[in-house]
């Protein structure tokens, strides 16, 4: 018979884990979900604030453009959807085709098409690039739609958009084809020779307008602020509450099979 090595049997007894080290693991896991779960709030309180930020700026009475002197100094969360009116001449021949697949037109023509970007000439000598509205892909040569080509002084309405530079996943611009993928009015008006320093640092999406044809189709801003923050704060709080049962689970069956 062969005979029961103890010092043998002892040493391969499995080792249970330290309860300080578990406890030590299971706090630094709770701070985890705890600090991502107060982050969720921390945004949630932006995001209501933008939310609330803008629909006051786009339901207010228009005003007018920044002045010149005061681009240099302009960010991107003052002048965002500001509601603006002024008077200027569009430059037609310059107009530049941004594409676009509009899911959930306001207007009765959607899918693929472009942004009409129109440069507009102001009395002072001011550019300002003018979103007219969209257009579907048989209309993106102007000819088709002649009577939406309106000429001398209009007054123009619309909300003011930051510039879109584009980002490293963003096509280049098609400047031959007149196929562009981002609305940066630096780039537009090197594209048009128009003198940098003539362009206004941003957009404006013009408000619908009444044009024969109908086209372009105006008032298509997107204005969509994704709002799951509280979903996911209550997720991660939740983690932290179940994490915090299954460890008091844990020390209470513990405790039992000690006694």
């Amino acid at each position: 018979m062969t005979e029961r090595n103890d010092d043998a049997w002892d040493g391969a007894a499995p080792r249970r884990a330290s309860p300080i080290l578990l406890g030590v693991l299971v706090l630094a896991a709770l701070a985890v979900l705890l600090s991502l779960g107060t982050w969720q709030l921390q945004r949630l309180a932006e995001k209501e604030a933008l939310i609330a930020r803008v629909a006051e700026r786009i339901n207010a009475a228009p005003e007018a453009l920044p002045a010149r002197a005061d681009w240099p100094a302009l960010q991107a969360d003052q002048i965002e959807f500001r509601r603006v009116e002024f008077e200027a001449t569009f430059r037609h021949d310059d107009e530049v085709h941004v594409f676009i697949t509009l899911g959930a037109p306001k207007g009765p023509i959607g899918g693929q098409g472009y942004f009409v970007v129109t440069p507009a000439d102001l009395a002072d000598g001011t550019v300002v690039f003018v979103n007219r509205g969209f257009v579907p892909l048989a209309a993106k040569d102007p000819a088709t739609r002649a009577g939406g080509q309106v000429e001398g002084p209009q007054q123009i309405t619309g909300l003011i958009r930051p510039p879109e530079p584009g980002t490293w996943v963003t096509p280049a611009a098609d400047v031959t084809r007149n196929v562009w993928f981002s609305r940066d009015p630096a780039a537009m008006a090197a594209a048009r020779a128009i003198p940098a320093d003539r362009v206004a640092p941003f957009t404006v999406d013009q408000e619908r307008a009444a044009l024969p044809g109908g086209l372009p189709q105006g008032g298509e801003t997107l204005v969509s602020f994704p709002n799951s923050h509280l979903q996911y704060a209550v997720t991660w709080y939740g983690l932290a509450a179940a994490l915090v049962a299954v460890y008091a689970s844990f020390l209470f069956n513990g405790r039992r099979r000690r006694g």
